[in-house]
Parts: C-alpha cells; sequence; structure tokens
C-alpha cells in the first residue's frame, strides 16, 4: 500500500513556546439532549494514545451541559472536564464555538492537542480554530503516535478513497496540533465508576449579531441501531429500482438481523432511501461486524465507507461486479430471489 510523508510547519517563521513535561490533550465533547456522542468516545480513545493528560470541554444550553458533564466525569482517561453554557451553545455552530476555543489555546496555554470526532459539526469548527491561531490541522485519522522527546506527533489517514494511507508528521514547532478522528478505528471510551474527573465550568465567549444562526434540526426517527455505530448494517443498491422496492426488500432482512440500514450513494441519489443513510466517501464510515451489501456494485466510493467492516456478505447477479473482491462472502443471484429466502432462512 502506497505511503506518503508530508510533514506540516505552522508558518514560514519558526516560533519557541515552553512546552510542558508531557502531552495536555482537550478533547471536544459532542453530545446530544445531554448525550455524549459515541464518536467523541472514540476520539477520547485517541487522546489517551499520546499518553499525557486528557481533558474534555462540554459546550451546550444550560439545561444541557450538566447531563452531559455528569457522564463525562466518569470516562476513562479524562482527568478534567471543562464546561460552559450558553443559549448560543445551543447548537456547534462555528462562529459561536471558535471564540471560546480560541480563548482557551491562546499562547502561553498548557494544551498541545486539540481532539475530537471526524464530524459535521467538528470538521467545520476545528478547522476553523486552527486557522484562526495561525496552525494547521489534520483530519481523519485512523493512528496517532507522539514522541515526548521531540514533541513530535505522527499521524496515519486515508487518502483516495482509502486507497493509499498517508503518514503525517506535526513536528514540536506546531504548539497546538488540531486532529478530528475517524471513529471506527478506535474503540469507543467505557465509563469508569472507580474514578472521577474534577469539572471546571469556563465563561462562554457571548457573540454580538453572530453571521450564522441555526434555523432547525430535521432527525429522521427510526427504532433500528443508529447507523455509524451498529453492529450489524444491511445496505441496498440502485438495483432495488426505487424506494418501496427498496423498504420491502431491505427491512425485513434487516428485521431478521437486528441490524441498521444503509444505502449506496447511487440508491440515495435515485431517491430510494434519505441522505443520512448513505454509505462511502461522501457519506457515513462504518465498520460494524457484519456489512450486507445487497444490489451495489461496488465503486471505488462505497468502498471507502463500509471496506473496514468484519464480514462483508455481498448479493449481486453480476459476477464481475467489484464488491465481490473485498467480500468475504459472495452470493451470485438474483436479490429478489436470495433475499426473501435468506429471510425465511434466518426465522427459522
Amino acid at each position: 500500500m502506497l505511503r506518503v510523508r508530508p510533514a506540516l510547519t505552522a508558518s514560514g517563521i519558526s516560533r519557541r513556546y515552553a512546552t510542558a513535561a508531557g502531552p495536555h490533550a482537550l478533547v471536544f465533547l459532542e453530545h446530544r439532549a445531554g448525550v455524549i456522542d459515541s464518536g467523541s468516545l472514540s476520539a477520547l480513545t485517541a487522546a489517551q494514545q499520546l499518553g499525557g493528560k486528557v481533558t474534555g470541554l462540554v459546550l451546550g444550553a444550560p439545561e444541557e451541559v450538566q447531563s452531559a458533564v455528569e457522564t463525562a466525569k466518569k470516562l476513562k482517561g479524562l482527568t478534567a472536564v471543562l464546561h460552559s453554557s450558553s443559549a448560543q451553545y445551543a447548537h456547534a455552530i462555528p462562529e459561536t464555538v471558535s471564540p471560546l476555543l480560541e480563548k482557551l489555546l491562546s499562547d502561553g496555554t498548557s494544551y498541545t492537542h486539540v481532539v475530537s470526532a471526524h464530524s459535521s459539526s467538528a470538521k467545520s469548527i476545528l478547522p476553523r480554530v486552527a486557522a484562526r491561531l495561525d496552525l494547521p490541522a489534520v483530519s481523519d485519522i485512523t493512528s496517532v503516535e507522539h514522541d515526548n522527546a521531540s514533541n513530535a506527533t505522527t499521524f496515519t489517514r486515508p487518502i483516495y478513497a482509502g486507497n493509499a494511507i498517508s503518514t503525517v508528521r506535526a513536528p514540536g514547532s506546531v504548539r497546538v496540533k488540531f486532529f478530528t478522528v475517524r471513529s471506527t478505528a478506535f474503540k469507543a471510551s467505557a465509563a469508569d465508576d472507580a474514578t472521577e474527573a474534577e469539572a471546571a465550568a469556563v465563561d462562554p465567549v457571548e457573540v454580538a449579531d453572530p453571521p450564522t444562526q441555526h434555523v432547525r434540526t430535521d432527525l429522521t426517527k427510526s427504532d433500528r441501531p443508529d447507523l455509524g455505530s451498529a453492529g450489524r448494517v444491511v445496505s441496498g443498491g440502485r438495483a432495488l429500482k426505487n424506494a418501496e422496492t427498496f423498504k420491502a426488500t431491505l427491512e425485513p432482512l434487516a428485521d431478521a438481523l437486528g441490524a441498521a440500514i444503509g444505502a449506496s450513494r447511487a440508491a440515495v441519489d435515485a431517491g430510494y432511501a434519505d441522505n443520512s443513510l448513505q454509505v462511502g466517501q461522501t457519506g457515513k464510515v462504518v465498520a460494524p461486524e457484519l456489512y450486507v451489501a445487497i444490489g451495489i456494485s461496488g465503486a471505488i466510493q462505497h468502498l471507502a465507507g463500509m471496506k473496514d467492516s468484519k464480514l462483508i456478505v455481498a448479493i449481486n447477479k453480476d459476477p464481475e461486479a467489484p464488491i465481490f473482491q473485498v467480500a468475504d462472502v459472495g452470493l451470485v443471484a438474483d436479490l429478489y430471489d436470495a433475499v426473501p429466502e435468506l429471510v425465511q432462512k434466518l426465522k427459522q
């Protein structure tokens, strides 16, 4: 596999800073209604691999923050939890959240790394803060290693739709290293009732007349497991013809397996499924124990989002379909015959 080794520099002008004895990571803990996102738990695991202190940061509306903080205090690996509440933090909008991060990370800060999940929100916030501080950021990393002697951090991240792995080294001259984490590459950090991190409040930085405002949040409600964290996923492609057929074919199999439902980009673009179900380079990246691809050809963009699955099962009537190159189990058959039969076998 191709490996590329670019090196990061903060700017053309070298600046020297006093550094702490070891790394100190600030982890941006995202939550929904006080429940910490699973992606943030994976980011916490990545931060622990730096080998130093780890502080969590929880932002949100006053009525939601306390619940998230109580959960965060029990998370394994956290040494402290900072929290700030404001009506402006009810939704993590980059223009309103970044000033607080800039304040925390100003010259003289003890933090050496800023870590978050590679979520839609954090992908907007962290690069913005890094740019305003004249610092680089590394996105979607799959491994991290820190060298205390040189204060350099080395990351790996997939490029070219996962067909190559780039090794990126942030040298010690980068005073604060920003990176987002691919959640499927790190186990979610678990709660540890034996310990409790110290919590401290931070005054919010209010933004007068913010240029961007949150209008509404549209959620797709489902009783099924969340696609991003499900242990089993059943996905359908363009071969399912229309939305009605997509639903009628996949739902019985997903019910029998206790699986989440996903879709290829072609199926989403054709209107068969909501875009929240899209798996692939421009959708969600999943790595379940079982991934069943039905009527999916296996375009490189789709493979980038699911090829790390532990067991891949493909059903396609085209024996030359690229999906069979990554599948552990392949069935060349008409999906309209194979899927109902499989459902019946599972119910027995």
